[in-house]
């Protein structure tokens, strides 16, 4: 059954999201990846690829294509529900992308996830992004 998690709980999957958005933004790629389970599934539908469904699939592919992409990554207002040792998060969010030439992206909308509990903490184990607004 699911319920409202508890207080340690809710504080460990928020520092796991933080932790995604800072590492990610500071390109700490090796750290970011361990935010991860190893079978984690990501879908961007508007990236047009099929989702990737292993964290090295993920990440070390979009640590190519970021390398030199100024990001800043913010999310706010979880709505967090857990059932056992996994639990389902939307989180409302925005991230804005600047490219080396200039060029700029503004993404408003919604994170989807799941988490998994494990031994190291709460990883992200299902992402997907759905974007409202994008503005370039």
């Amino acid at each position: 059954m699911a319920s409202q998690p508890d207080f340690a709980d809710w504080l460990g999957i928020c520092n796991t999201k933080a932790d995604y958005c800072r590492l990610l933004d500071t390109k700490q790629w090796e750290a970011w990846s361990q935010v991860f389970t190893e079978d984690v599934v990501v879908d961007v539908p508007e990236a047009g690829t099929p989702p990737t469904t292993s964290r090295d699939d993920f990440v070390w592919p979009l640590s190519k294509l970021l390398a030199e992409v100024k990001t800043a990554h913010q999310i706010h207002s979880p709505q967090i529900t857990i059932e056992g040792d996994t639990a389902k998060v939307i989180w409302a969010m925005q991230d804005r992308l600047l490219w080396p030439d200039g060029n700029t992206m503004t993404g408003f909308g919604h994170y989807h996830e799941e988490y998994r509990r494990t031994d190291g903490g709460w990883k992200i184990a299902n992402l997907r992004l759905s974007r409202l607004i994008l503005e370039s």
